[in-house]
């Protein structure tokens, strides 16, 4: 390896998420918009204001599994779940 290598670029998402915590997520505060945006055209049961801060629970690969109103919730879901939570600043 030479020093101007990035250890990310070593890994695939799939490798890095493998590597001893299979069960680590973390979480992080994501808006509204966002979550908005992925909603299939026709669906329209939300009510959430675009600038609204919401909480992701995150693999470590970034795959959103859940999205939730506050970080406590987010946090009791991925420990529901048998997941090891931490945050992201």
């Amino acid at each position: 390896m030479t020093p101007n290598t990035h250890t990310s670029s070593l890994f695939t998402s799939e490798a890095f998420a493998a590597l001893g915590a299979p069960d680590l997520v973390y979480v992080r505060p994501i808006k509204a918009a966002e979550i908005l945006a992925d909603v299939p055209e026709g669906v329209e049961d939300f009510n959430l204001a675009p600038d609204q801060t919401l909480y992701a629970v995150c693999r470590a690969d970034g795959a959103r599994l859940a999205v939730m109103i506050d970080r406590d919730t987010a946090i009791a879901a991925a420990l529901a779940h048998e997941l090891a939570p931490v945050s992201v600043h």
